[in-house]
């Protein structure tokens, strides 16, 4: 039998995080095992930083949440929306801060995962977000291909702080 299209959307959501999949490494394994220095490289001015990538990774997983459930704005773990900063220099940094943001990124994982699996099948079509021309399903496959584009940002990231370099040029 053929799966349920919010089964094969549940699929591509958690083979993007953390589940085994063809693709190659998924956001969750794209940070797996970083150094304080490899977290706070910034390719140049104005660039993100991995750390960053994975704090923006969380709330857009809370904004579909949201948007999902109809939620207010203001609930997310930090202040703001999109990115916010975090430390930008190894001597600002620690493993405590960090730990903490990887558990904010996997507890908003879960807690989408948990609203998408509720979710009734005749929700896929509806739009949630007022003036959005974006129904749920594509929302959904969305986030996804969100945390897959930001596994192959944070690859590139961490190749070019290994190698001591910059994007700049």
């Amino acid at each position: 039998m053929a799966p349920s299209e919010k089964e094969t959307i549940l699929r591509a959501f958690d083979q993007a995080f953390d589940a085994r999949s063809w693709h190659g490494t998924n956001l969750r394994g794209s940070i797996r095992g970083l150094a304080l220095d490899e977290l706070v490289f910034r390719p140049r001015p104005g660039g993100n930083t991995i750390w960053e990538l994975v704090v923006h990774c969380a709330y857009w997983k809370y904004a579909v949440r949201r948007r999902l459930t109809g939620e207010p704005r203001g609930s997310f773990a930090y202040e703001g929306s999109n990115f916010f900063p975090r430390p930008s220099r190894v001597e600002e940094a620690n493993e405590t801060d960090w730990k903490r943001d990887v558990r904010l990124l996997v507890a908003m994982h879960e807690a989408l995962r948990a609203e998408i699996e509720r979710l009734p099948a005749r929700r896929l079509d509806e739009i949630s977000r007022e003036g959005s021309p974006v129904p749920n399903r594509d929302m959904l496959l969305g986030i996804a291909a969100h945390d897959l584009y930001h596994a192959g940002q944070i690859q590139l990231l961490k190749k070019l702080a290994r190698a001591g370099g910059s994007a700049a040029s």
